[in-house]
């Protein structure tokens, strides 16, 4: 089974690899995406709507209206994919990262099978949207697993999934999240992987308020791999984190914005409002708006 669902993958891939090749050049205004995270109650008309009023260039698929388990959502079915495909591309749009919830850190083998597999059919749905990336989470460092053991095993599966990618135009980035947020271990796994299909997901917020290391340091470390981003803003106390509209908490935005600037980062600014968890936020309609209209002056 797995190898006629590699065939077919690659024979889909084979043609939409065929499509002329766009050369990527450095943009003179940032690309801004945003995460349907921050609008789980919208449905996908809504979402395109909203980013086409707004100025986004892009979206970035984490659910739809609740259900996060994307290969299941009809929009996405064999029989609907190619109409939802092109009600993207006339909005002027493009699909830039599909979230999903695989994590990579179990050693288990049941349960690191499952996650592979996970990640597997995201790969595949991706591919057949012309989505570019597929997000994977470390996620965790387990008490009851040797830590060393548990970053080999991340490793391993990155490469599988790499391997698996392996003639798409879909690369797998890890994101980082959870407790794999130190510079150092992140450069390992990405040093260890060196895999043409692996990179990486630069959540700046998840590392800083854990690690307080600076952005341009870890921008300067990790830059090699970071193809995607996530952008938040949030104000530190000590009860933990409550998160913000951009500008208004006290997370080092400007440091993180201005080192993937000046350090030639040309991809896309995902606007990352955690609306489905933390859902005493604001309103997608006041969030998403704000982001837009004003990135630009931190960006600048």
């Amino acid at each position: 089974m797995e190898n006629i669902r590699r065939r077919s993958f690659l024979k889909t891939s084979s043609l939409l690899m065929g499509l002329p090749i766009i050369p990527m050049l450095a943009p003179k205004k940032p690309l801004l995406s945003f995460s349907t995270l921050g609008c789980p109650a919208w449905s996908f008309e809504k979402i395109i709507q909203c980013a086409v009023e707004n100025g986004y260039q892009g979206l970035e698929i984490r659910g739809i209206q609740g259900e996060l388990n994307l290969p299941k959502i009809p929009l996405f079915s064999q029989e609907k994919i190619a109409s939802t495909r092109r009600q993207v591309a006339y909005a002027g749009l493009k699909i830039i990262n599909l979230g999903s919830s695989a994590n990579m850190h179990f050693i288990d083998t049941g349960k690191r099978k499952t996650n592979l597999d996970e990640a597997k059919k995201f790969i595949e749905l991706a591919n057949g949207l012309n989505c570019p990336f597929v997000r994977v989470f470390p996620n965790d460092l387990p008490k009851d697993q040797n830590e060393a053991k548990t970053v080999d095993v991340i490793i391993q599966s990155l490469r599988e999934l790499g391997d698996f990618s392996k003639g798409s135009g879909v690369k797998v980035l890890l994101e980082s999240h959870g407790k794999v947020i130190k510079s150092d271990m992140l450069l390992h796994i990405m040093r260890s992987v060196n895999h043409p299909q692996v990179g990486l997901v630069w959540d700046y917020f998840n590392m800083w308020s854990v690690t307080k290391e600076d952005p341009s340091m870890v921008y300067s470390r990790l830059k090699k791999y970071i193809l995607h981003t996530h952008i938040k803003d949030a104000y530190m106390q000590e009860s933990g984190e409550e998160y913000s509209l951009i500008g208004e908490g006290n997370a080092p935005l400007e440091d993180a914005l201005h080192a993937l600037k000046s350090g030639g980062y040309t991809g896309y600014y995902s606007f990352e409002w955690e609306k489905l968890w933390h859902p005493e936020i604001p309103d997608p309609s006041i969030a998403i708006p704000h982001f837009a209209k004003n990135f630009s002056k931190y960006w600048s």
